[in-house]
C-alpha cells in the first residue's frame, strides 16, 4: 500500500482540514494553554532566535516572540477565473505573471496539488512547479482509502481501476484466508492518472502549472532576495522565481526537505512491477487484493488489480536490497505470475520523519513525502499527502500575508502544531504497530484472519470511518493488546 487524536481537540480539527482562520485560533490557544511539557516538539526548531535573525529586516531587531502580530495585513487578491493569474497584489501586470507570487508550490503530486488548490481557492496567486511532464509514472501501489477520498479537492473524481471488497491474507505464502466486506474497502488507481487529475483541479482553482522545471536551490536571505518577506527559488536553467511563501512537496529527497532540515528515522525500500495479464487471470483478481506478511522484519507484499494489469510489490527496511529483491521474485513466482513479462519494474525509498523533525524554515513549509509524512506500518502515503498538502496550502496563505518574521514564524508553527496534533499522532501509533509487527507478525495474521473485531477495525480504517490512532485511543481491547505487545517488544529488546 505504498506510494491523531489525543492532543488538542481544536488543533486536531485543523489537521482534519478546518479553515486556517479557525484552525489558527485553535492552534494558538492550544500552544498558550499547554503546560511546558506539553509544548509541541517542533517549537524549538521552528521558532529559534537564529531564525528570527535570518528573517528579520536588515538592520532591525526581531519583535519579541510574545508580542501579537500586526493587525495590518495586505488586502487579499480578489478571486480570479480558473486558469487566470492574479497579479495586482504582487506587482505584476494584468494578463502576465506576477513579479512576486503569493504562494509557490514545488512538486505536483498529491501533496503539492492539494496545497495549490487550497491556496488558489483563497484567491491567491499560486505557481505550481513540477519537474516531469504530466502524466508521469510514480512507483506506488495506488490504494485509495477513505481518508484519501475525503481529503480530495472539490470536483476531483477518482480514476478508479478497481474497487476492493475482499482481502486475502497470507504469511510467507501460507495460511491463506480471504475476508470479504459487503461495502467497498478501498479503491485502486494509477498514480499517473490521479496526479494528472489533481493538477488539473489546481489549475481550475486558479493556480498556474509549469512542468519540466527543476529547482536548483531555495534562498531566504542574501543578495538574490529583495526583502525579508520574499523567498527566492532558483531553477536549474538560471531563472529566479520569487514568492511570499513556499510549499515544498518535492519528495523526501527534494530540495525543500533539505532546506528545511527534515530528519528521518525510518527508511524502507519498496520494489514493484506492473504486470499485464490475460483476461482470465485478471478476472480471478477483480475486486480482491492480496497482502502477504513477508520473511524480513516488518516486510509485506501486495497484489493490487487494475483492470488488465496487476501491481505486484514488496517493501522492507532498507539495508538488504538483495533480500528484498529475492522476496519479490519468490512472491511473484509463488503466485504463478513469473511467466508474465512486466511492463514496468521500479523501486523507491519511503521515508518517515522523526517525531520532532522541523516542518518549516522561515517562509518555507514542507508536506507529504517532503516532510516524511506517511503511515510507518503500512507505508500508506497518499492520505497523508492530501491532508498535509491542504493544511500547508491554507497556512502558506497566512505566511504570505505575514508582515514580519515573527508573524511568519507564528503561522509556520501553527501549521506544524496542526500536523503534529493530527497526522503526528497517527504516525506515533503506526510506529508502535510496526515495532510490534516486526516481532510478532503471526499475531497480526491470526488476528486479521481469525478475530472478527480485528477485521472490523481493518475495514473501518480502510473505509475511512476511523484511524489506527483513534482505535487505540478509544477501544479498550485494542489499547490493551498494543500495550501488551509494546511490553513484549521492550522485553525482547532488553535481552
Amino acid at each position: 500500500m505504498t506510494s491523531e487524536n489525543e492532543a488538542g481537540n481544536g488543533t486536531g480539527e485543523a489537521a482534519a482540514g478546518r479553515s486556517p482562520g479557525d484552525a489558527r485560533n485553535a492552534a494558538e490557544d492550544a500552544v498558550q494553554d499547554a503546560a511546558p511539557d506539553e509544548a509541541p516538539d517542533e517549537a524549538p526548531a521552528e521558532a529559534t532566535d537564529a531564525d528570527a535573525r535570518d528573517d528579520a529586516a536588515p538592520g532591525s531587531e526581531p519583535d519579541a516572540p510574545g508580542e501579537p502580530a500586526p493587525d495590518e495585513r495586505p488586502e487579499k487578491t480578489p478571486p480570479v477565473a480558473p486558469g487566470a493569474t492574479p497579479a495586482a497584489a504582487t506587482g505584476g501586470e494584468a494578463g502576465g505573471e506576477p513579479r512576486v507570487w503569493d504562494v509557490l508550490v514545488i512538486g505536483a503530486g498529491p501533496a503539492g496539488a492539494s496545497a495549490a488548490c487550497a491556496a488558489a481557492g483563497q484567491g491567491r496567486s499560486v505557481l505550481l512547479l513540477e519537474r516531469s511532464e504530466l502524466p508521469r509514472y510514480k512507483t506506488c501501489g495506488g490504494g485509495i482509502i477513505g481518508l484519501s477520498r475525503e481529503a480530495l479537492p472539490d470536483g476531483v473524481e477518482l480514476p478508479l481501476r478497481d474497487r476492493v471488497n475482499a482481502v486475502t491474507f497470507t504469511m510467507r505464502g501460507r495460511l491463506g484466508r480471504t475476508r470479504r466486506s459487503r461495502r467497498t474497502l478501498f479503491g485502486l488507481v494509477n498514480r499517473a492518472e490521479l496526479d494528472a487529475r489533481l493538477a488539473e483541479a489546481a489549475q481550475r482553482a486558479g493556480a498556474r502549472l509549469r512542468t519540466g522545471v527543476t529547482v536548483a536551490r531555495v534562498e531566504q536571505h542574501g543578495p538574490e532576495v529583495p526583502d525579508r518577506r520574499t523567498v527566492a527559488v532558483h531553477l536549474s536553467g538560471g531563472e529566479k522565481v520569487l514568492a511570499r511563501a513556499v510549499v515544498g512537496a518535492d519528495g523526501s529527497a527534494g530540495r525543500t526537505s533539505s532546506h528545511v532540515g527534515v530528519e528521518l528515522e525510518q527508511v524502507d525500500l519498496g520494489l514493484e512491477a506492473e504486470i499485464p495479464v490475460p483476461p482470465e487471470v485478471a478476472d480471478d483478481w477483480r475486486g480482491r487484493v492480496l497482502i502477504d506478511w513477508g520473511p524480513l522484519p516488518g516486510s509485506y507484499g501486495w497484489v493490487f488489480p487494475k483492470g488488465d494489469t496487476l501491481t505486484v510489490g514488496v517493501i522492507s527496511a532498507r539495508g538488504d536490497g538483495a533480500a528484498t529483491k529475492r522476496y519479490l521474485e519468490e512472491f511473484t513466482a509463488r503466485l504463478g505470475l513469473a511467466g508474465f513479462e512486466p511492463s514496468l519494474s521500479s523501486g523507491h525509498l519511503t521515508r518517515c520523519r522523526a517525531h520532532n523533525s522541523p516542518l518549516s524554515r522561515g517562509r518555507v513549509v514542507v508536506c507529504g513525502d517532503a516532510a516524511g509524512l506517511l503511515e510507518p506500518w503500512t507505508r500508506e502515503g497518499i492520505s497523508y499527502a492530501l491532508r498535509s498538502g491542504r493544511l500547508a496550502g491554507e497556512w502558506a496563505v497566512r505566511i504570505a500575508e505575514a508582515q514580519d518574521a515573527v508573524d511568519a514564524r507564528r503561522q509556520a508553527l501553527n501549521y506544524a502544531f496542526a500536523v503534529k496534533a493530527g497526522l503526528g499522532v497517527e504516525m506515533a501509533v503506526g510506529r508502535r504497530m510496526l515495532s510490534a509487527f516486526e516481532r510478532h507478525p503471526a499475531v497480526f495474521h491470526a488476528a486479521l484472519t481469525g478475530f472478527r473485531p480485528a477485521w472490523h477495525m481493518f475495514t473501518k480504517v480502510t473505509q475511512g470511518s476511523t484511524t489506527l490512532g483513534e482505535i487505540v485511543r478509544t477501544h479498550p481491547v485494542a489499547h490493551r493488546a498494543l500495550s501488551m505487545l509494546d511490553r513484549k517488544s521492550a522485553l525482547s529488546g532488553s535481552r
